[in-house]
């Protein structure tokens, strides 16, 4: 059986057919499964749940929600292999290997990608970040509407946000500028006021001969900033459009934005 999570919130069989989840339940599941394997406590689990209308009776709720989840964990017709929803002294686990999870997996892999990186194993990193970045089916947790939910949406956006970065930087280690452009406007437009986001594409414009195209991203960054933020870009951004203004020929070499800067 597999959890997705980055998306609409499901648990899948081994057949690949989906586990049928009412809505209190699927609520308990994504409450257990953010951290599989691990012990959460009742009033945790109440509070991520019933964060907003707490039932009269939170704890027999919440044994009624863990039992109809029992069952759904069984709907196939025998017990889900390598799943079990265990009562402990004061809370729940759910005992699942965490790579069972699609974000566990998602978590997983970025890490091997960025091991694998730093051993100078480009292609392969790439390879890791790729499988990682596919399983994002769109929004996280998306039909999760709860505050609690909201606030995890936001840490895996952030995640999301590194892998994409993280891959970004090695397609332009490795000179496949036009590769990562696609993901670095996508992150321009979800990270408007993000100037590691704005020093990436513009990179990656000019080193594909687009310079006015790397001018006007940091324009209207900077027209943002100091219009809605009431500052100006960093010292890093300004320093390569500078460099883009002069032509650097370094910018063109293996470097990434101002980090190569720094050291050239």
């Amino acid at each position: 059986m597999e959890i997705q999570l980055l998306g609409c919130v499901e648990a899948r069989a081994h057949s690949g057919g989906k586990l049928p989840l009412p809505h209190g339940t699927k609520l308990l599941l994504t409450a257990l499964a953010w951290t599989p394997g691990a012990f959460v406590a009742d009033e945790t689990l109440i509070e991520r749940v019933w964060q907003e209308r707490r039932p009269m009776h939170p704890r027999d709720a919440l044994y009624i929600q863990a039992t109809r989840l029992r069952k759904a964990l069984g709907a196939d017709g025998q017990r889900a292999a390598g799943f079990e929803l265990a009562r402990r002294r004061g809370g729940y686990v759910l005992a699942v290997d965490e790579r069972s999870v699609d974000t566990g997996r998602f978590r997983a892999l970025v890490r091997q990608a960025r091991h694998t990186a730093r051993a100078g194993r480009t292609d392969d990193a790439l390879d890791l970040y790729a499988r990682a970045l596919e399983l994002w089916r769109g929004e996280p947790l998306s039909d999760v509407r709860t505050p609690w939910a909201e606030s995890a949406r936001t840490a895996l956006r952030r995640e999301h946000r590194d892998a994409l970065i993280g891959s970004a930087e090695l397609y332009l280690r490795a000179g496949r500028h036009e590769e990562c452009l696609p993901q670095l406007h996508w992150l321009a437009e979800m990270h408007p006021f993000d100037e590691k986001v704005a020093e990436l594409l513009m990179l990656a414009l000019h080193r594909g001969g687009r310079q006015a195209d790397a001018l006007d991203c940091f324009r209207l960054l900077r027209m943002r900033m100091v219009d809605l933020l009431g500052c100006e870009p960093g010292p890093d951004l300004r320093l390569l459009q500078e460099r883009i203004l002069a032509r650097d020929p370094r910018l063109g070499l293996g470097g990434v934005g101002s980090a190569y800067a720094a050291s050239a």
